[in-house]
């Protein structure tokens, strides 16, 4: 499950302002403020399969998303290959101070 969240979360940060408001809301509080099926329904004034319903469908959206444009793939694929140049330069200080500016410059692109 903390997989799963972890996951989600990741997503959200990268497509959240593509979802609906509603799928945004829901999404914060089921998986941001780990509100429990049951709480979300009664806030919203509806029943518990229908929120249930909801947040399966912005999941799929989030995952779509994330199938059709690879971001969070990109980003992850960046982060892994940023800390594999920072271990190779670690061996030379000269080339590392070269090449910092241009990695601190590409970790601001995220």
């Amino acid at each position: 499950m903390l997989e799963q969240t972890t996951k989600m979360n990741l997503l959200y940060d990268f497509y959240g302002s593509l979802l609906t408001e509603k799928q945004q809301s829901l999404l914060e509080l089921y998986y941001l403020e780990d509100w429990s099926l049951s709480e979300i329904a009664e806030h919203q004034g509806t029943s518990r399969q229908a929120v249930f319903e909801a947040i399966k469908r912005a999941q799929v959206t989030l995952t779509d998303l994330e199938n059709k444009l690879s971001l969070v793939t990109k980003h992850r694929t960046r982060q892994e290959l940023i800390a594999e140049l920072r271990t190779q330069l670690d061996a030379d200080a000269n080339a590392r101070a070269v090449a910092e500016p241009i990695i601190t410059r590409l970790l601001e692109i995220d």
